[in-house]
């Protein structure tokens, strides 16, 4: 009796301890894990998030790029860090690929990490450069059965919904085209503008300045809608690529042990910031709607996410340990 007495005691007295961790929470800088290099859509949208949270919440949350393996590397550092609050993660669609694509991963996105507010989703974009003979979907499908394997595409690593997102290009149009990989969508783009490779499925944040300015040319958006920023570029259906649908997206992750108060002082600290008309615009300029979730929408979002494109995977016969 008396040590079922103990137990419970011990258990209540863990409770409180949390609840008071929780309360006493954010007594230092946060550190933001954004696992993909600066410039690109992951980066810019978690910056915007971290200026607007920051001070609401009384302590600095800075943003630190552990850029690699497709944002792998930054995801298991979030992911095996302390429960504490203090070190959160940008997610995106890439490690929903990555449950499925990779074979030995250390850690688990689903299992290993809490969902605690999503941030934006945006449509992927497939950009080329202005000199491709190509002013539409169909024209570069017509292009690339022209010259099979000598058209090189883009993208930010395997997996990122970058990458995934022209393997179902491939798949259902029947293209055969190269991948050249690069370690994010900084760096893709500046070879995509320079002319080094002819195509990439974009986050359409990033590559938005460079639509703008005629750097890029846009020939349709993966959505199943056309992006109002950009209404006169048409989705890939309208387009002629029956069943073709894919987004990008970016949201705040932390270890999954993390005290649920700190959750939901961090995802109504983020769906505060998201309700802001600047915020908002800013990211409507980027190419990103404003997505304004509970914890459980976004959990119930990724695990959909994982079903998805886990048959992508799988239909592309795409591997890597």
């Amino acid at each position: 009796m008396f040590a079922r007495i103990g137990f419970f005691l011990a258990a209540a007295l863990c409770v409180l301890a949390g609840e008071a961790a929780a309360q006493a929470w954010p007594s230092k800088p946060i550190r933001y894990i954004v696992p993909f290099p600066p410039a690109g859509t992951t980066d810019i949208t978690a910056r915007i998030m971290a200026e607007r949270i920051s001070g609401p919440l009384g302590q600095p949350v800075v943003v630190e790029n552990r850029p690699g393996v497709a944002g792998n590397l930054g995801t298991e550092q979030v992911a095996k860090s302390a429960p504490d609050g203090y070190t959160i993660l940008q997610a995106t669609a890439a490690q929903p690929i990555s449950e499925t694509l990779y074979t030995k991963l250390n850690f688990s996105f689903e299992r290993d990490l809490a969902p605690v507010a999503m941030i934006a989703q945006v449509p992927n974009v497939m950009v080329v450069n202005p000199q491709v003979p190509a002013k539409s979907v169909a024209e570069f499908i017509a292009l690339a059965k022209s010259k099979p394997g000598q058209i090189n595409y883009a993208s930010s690593g395997h997996g990122t919904s970058i990458h995934m997102s022209a393997e179902m290009f491939k798949m259902l149009t029947g293209v055969d085209i190269v991948h050249i990989l690069y370690k994010g969508s900084g760096p893709a783009l500046v070879d995509l503008i320079g002319g080094q490779v002819s195509v990439m499925w974009d986050n359409l944040p990033s590559s938005m300045p460079h639509i703008r300015s005629g750097r890029l040319r846009a020939l349709a958006v993966t959505t199943a809608k056309r992006f109002p920023g950009l209404p006169e570029v048409p989705t890939m259906q309208e387009a002629g690529v029956a069943g073709y649908e894919a987004a990008g997206w970016f949201g705040i992750m932390a270890p999954r042990a993390t005290p649920r108060e700190i959750v939901l002082r961090l995802n109504g600290e983020a769906n505060k910031a998201l309700a802001l008309p600047d915020v908002q615009e800013k990211l409507m300029q980027q190419g990103a709607e404003a997505t304004p979730w509970t914890p459980e929408q976004l959990g119930a979002f990724i695990h959909d996410e994982v079903v998805k494109w886990g048959k992508v995977v799988k239909a592309s016969g795409a591997k890597i340990e």
